[in-house]
């Protein structure tokens, strides 16, 4: 390597080869430098410019010249063993080499064009698709219809709906997500536990018809339309509850129901689907009952087990033996692509309507089978609430199915993003699953969410976007036109046993759940888990949501009413220093300290939510004789400010929060409250009237009140709101400021 100008003065310039593995290995670099003086020293400014001219890398470093960077005689440079500091000067130069980001004026054309594009993704994606993805989403799709379809078709069965309207369900709601979604890979269509409780609604309000029709029985045509007509007006109503809570930003209420209350409810969904299921894969006769529980409906089966259809029994249950064992020889063989890409449940479909038809299991042995069905496009209707029904139970089992249509198809949207490295707005989610519902019910369908089953289906096959759930739709609209009449034979307990092979995996996480909570030791969640789960099958699936909703909400409204406050005392190692009384404190040699010094503006949190007093402390804390010192880890807010006086007072008697309030009080009178606020940024204005009386109160008794280390937000609601002429002092710096003026003022000894 040669340097072209040895002179401090001016340029510099020679070709170096990086030899960083990790930044620009083998590539040929430019390295320009001169003197630059400061005033104190000079310093040398280099720019790295590849073969192209591009710069690599500007800076500058103390030295004597440029050449320092260039050593005659050496090969290569390593870049990375001379880090360079940037300058702001060299900082300007590349902004100004960068090109400026142009702002576009609100509600112009290219506004406009950019709002359209987030809030109506296709318009973004489908440009973008090339030839490659295009037929990797057309496969996908393909692959999705394959189980989509039967699942249609079974499910509907769930509703109380004639098949039809599984398939209208899969049809336009998936149309209309595939153009607002921003998943690629989510299924929109029916879903189990959905269809389960839009079930229980429709089975619920036929009661109604039932007994504006008695003494007679209302024949099959107006029980359909009855019942097409209450799940339209239940898709309309979650659709419009799941679009509002987009539109105002509710996105985060997915987290809001604990894992445990709803492993309870999916799992005791899941075997009422069961109980109702296995009636028909055995081909026991109904219930008379218009409206039973399902411990009725299981205790009812149990006691017709005599009355077995042994035909349809044989063909149902075969069917579940041969979903299973092809599952089983398909993780066996994962190498087996060709086994992988075999659609199990529309080769089952296939093979016993084949089988039906050849043996004539509906005439000859009295097996329940598919029939005619009218197979018509949907028509547009505007969904009305029909008669007989209580528009209150139409919203209220609309908001449990919101609830659980919601939580289910966001957390399956953000798995697959995350797997798949691509982002989700759940925000727009919900606006998207929104107006797919309320646009379906227009249509026929009953509520339409994610599925789990058929979204990992799409990400097994590589989809790119969501183009595969368009094509899956097209191909639903197609079975819709010409696939019915050729289901005619298909024995209705395989459509069951095809709902039952779903149900089983809903259950198979169920025992790794109750195992896990057992071994932590976590008996309140596994409580929850099994009470939630024994709701669902004795009384009914509304109860059982209900309950995990309620105890969800109230263990978040519990832990969020506790402030995170901590009682201080003095270190008798270090006087000026102020740690928990009832927290960990590591020893000196520890690599993270956990130490609250009078002058720290920072401090560790790491050990502050100890819960038993097992540890052995390193350094003795000791309370401070008439002075409680309370540092307030949070935010105050009108949900856990109203519980600090309690929490106060209980710290004032027993100086520990683990100490039983049936004890004797063990502290001496406080003559002095300090209240460290460093971990408290904000106040809003309930709290602050909560914390106002506090401090009035304590005034009324004589005891003095400080405040240290306050921030500037907090400090100017504390003027605002006349903290100081509530008895309320916060122009203290740090504790031994506080305790310094407090032992001047009253009769007390706070020095170490």
């Amino acid at each position: 390597m040669s340097n072209s100008n040895n002179n401090n003065d001016t340029p510099g310039k020679c070709t170096v080869v990086v030899s960083s593995p990790t930044l620009w290995t083998n590539n040929k670099v430019e390295v320009r430098g001169h003197r630059l003086g400061t005033g104190t020293e000079d310093h040398d400014v280099i720019t790295a410019q590849n073969d192209e001219g591009s710069p690599l890398l500007t800076g500058y470093r103390p030295s004597s010249r440029a050449s320092d960077y260039m050593r005659p005689g050496s090969s290569q440079v390593s870049l990375r063993e001379r880090p360079v500091r940037s300058t702001s000067s060299a900082r300007r130069r590349r902004q100004q080499q960068q090109p400026a980001h142009t702002h576009v004026a609100r509600f112009s054309l290219r506004w406009w064009q950019r709002r359209i594009r987030y809030y109506v993704p296709i318009i973004g994606w489908l440009p973008k698709c090339s030839a490659g993805s295009l037929a990797t989403d057309i496969k996908a799709g393909f692959m999705v219809a394959c189980l989509l379809i039967p699942q249609a078709l079974s499910y509907s069965s769930l509703t109380h709906l004639p098949p039809a309207y599984g398939l209208y369900t899969a049809l336009v709601p998936a149309l209309v997500y595939g153009m607002l979604g921003t998943s690629r890979h989510l299924s929109m269509g029916p879903e189990a536990l959905v269809s389960v409780l839009t079930g229980t609604l429709v089975k619920g309000q036929l009661k109604h018809l039932y007994a504006a029709y008695s003494p007679n029985t209302p024949p099959d045509d107006a029980v359909d339309d009855f019942s097409a007509a209450v799940a339209s007006a239940v898709a309309l109503a979650s659709g419009l509850c799941t679009f509002a809570l987009g539109m105002f930003r509710f996105g985060f209420l997915d987290s809001m129901i604990s894992e445990s209350s709803l492993r309870g409810f999916i799992s005791g969904a899941a075997i009422v689907v069961l109980i109702g299921q296995t009636r028909i894969v055995l081909g026991l006769p109904a219930s008379n009952s218009v409206h039973s529980s399902p411990w009725n409906d299981l205790c009812h089966m149990l006691s017709h087990l005599d009355q077995v259809h042994v035909a349809t029994a044989a063909i149902s249950l075969g069917s579940l033996a041969f979903l299973r064992l092809l599952r089983f020889v398909k993780r066996q063989f994962r190498s087996a692509l060709w086994l992988q890409g075999i659609p199990d449940t529309l080769v089952v479909i296939i093979l016993t309507t084949l089988i039906s038809w050849a043996v004539q299991l509906g005439k000859d042995y009295n097996v329940a089978v598919f029939g005619s069905v009218d197979g018509d496009l949907p028509r547009f209707s505007i969904p009305r609430v029909p008669a007989y029904v209580d528009s209150k139970d139409i919203v209220s089992s609309a908001i449990t199915i919101t609830m659980i249509g919601v939580v289910e198809s966001v957390i399956v949207a953000r798995e697959y993003a995350s797997r798949n490295h691509y982002a989700v707005s759940s925000n727009r989610e919900l606006v998207a699953l929104g107006v797919s519902n309320i646009v379906g019910s227009a249509f026929g369908s009953y509520p339409a969410f994610g599925s789990l089953s058929r979204s990992k289906l799409n990400d097994r096959a590589k989809a790119t976007s969501q183009l595969s759930g368009i094509v899956a739709a097209t191909l639903v609209l197609v079975s819709l036109l010409g696939l019915l009449p050729y289901l005619y034979h298909l024995p209705l307990g395989v459509l069951a046993a095809i709902i039952v092979d779903a149900v089983v995996s809903l259950l198979s996480a169920t025992p790794h759940a109750i195992t896990f909570l057992f071994k932590v030791r976590a008996w309140s969640d596994l409580f929850l888990l099994l009470f939630i789960c024994a709701c669902s099958v004795v009384s009914s699936v509304e109860t059982g949501i209900l309950l995990a909703v309620v105890i969800s909400l109230i263990m978040v409204i519990k832990r969020s009413n506790m402030p995170r406050i901590k009682l201080l005392g003095r270190s008798t190692e270090n006087g000026y220093e102020f740690c928990p009384i009832d927290g960990v404190v590591p020893s000196s040699g520890a690599s993270r300290r956990q130490s609250f010094s009078s002058d720290e503006s920072e401090f560790d949190r790491s050990h502050d939510e100890a819960e038993d007093g097992s540890e052995e402390y390193d350094t003795q804390v000791q309370h401070v004789e008439g002075v409680l010192i309370v540092r307030i880890d949070e935010s105050l807010y009108f949900a856990n400010a109203g519980q600090l006086h309690a929490r106060l007072n209980r710290l004032e008697l027993y100086g520990d929060m683990r100490v039983h309030p049936s004890e004797d009080p063990r502290m001496k009178p406080t003559r002095a409250v300090v209240f460290d606020l460093i971990g408290m940024p904000d106040i809003d204005g309930s709290a602050l009237e909560i914390l106002l009386n506090i401090v009035r109160e304590y005034s009324r008794r004589q005891v003095r009140v400080a405040f240290v280390r306050v921030c500037d937000s907090v400090r100017g609601r504390f003027e605002k709101s006349g903290m100081a002429r509530a008895g309320g002092e916060y122009d203290f710096n740090d504790i031994t400021a506080a305790l310094n003026h407090l032992e001047r003022e009253l009769t007390i000894s706070v020095s170490p």
